[in-house]
């Protein structure tokens, strides 16, 4: 799928390279956002990152990430997002959301990859669903705008359990 500027794909294993840069750049911009620390991502083994970036391919889970073209015959990874269906849940969930600072607002990445997302997740069920830290107001405030609504479920954070994960799901029927 061709954006303005962008193509919008799912990751293989061969990506493992470029899976890892992207998550390093994730962690170290937002690291309140992952349940990750960036010295925890940078202590992965190649065996890992192989298996992360193959799994954006399988028949349980999607991984697609948006690629600009700057000149270079590989382009530059701009942004990422996947999901998957839980043991036991009903619908998708999605999880690791990155998109670039120079590609956030209205260079239409964001929607790109959710789109391609929705699409998968609403073959495997009627809704899709997100946490956010709740210290993450652009974030909310994105995903409101795709038509997430908090679920007034909370969940505490992973990294610090005084702090708080905030449920939102969205209707794909």
């Amino acid at each position: 799928m061709q954006g303005q500027g962008f193509v919008v794909r799912r990751t293989t294993e061969e990506d493992w390279r470029e899976v890892r840069a992207l998550r390093l750049e994730m962690l170290a911009d937002t690291p309140l956002a992952y349940l990750e620390t960036l010295g925890h991502g940078e202590r992965r083994s190649e065996a890992e990152w192989r298996a992360w970036a193959r799994g954006g391919s399988s028949e349980e889970s999607i991984t697609v990430v948006a690629i600009v073209d700057e000149g270079s015959a590989a382009g530059r990874w701009v942004a990422t997002m996947m999901s998957k269906v839980p043991a036991g849940a009903s619908g998708a969930h999605l999880f690791g959301v990155y998109v670039a600072p120079s590609h956030r607002g209205p260079a239409g990445v964001t929607d790109a990859l959710l789109d391609r997302i929705e699409a998968w997740a609403a073959t495997r069920g009627d809704t899709l669903t997100l946490e956010v830290h709740e210290h993450n107001p652009r974030a909310r405030a994105a995903y409101r705008k795709r038509g997430f609504v908090e679920t007034g479920r909370t969940s505490p954070y992973a990294l610090d359990p005084t702090q708080r994960e905030i449920e939102m799901r969205k209707s794909l029927r």
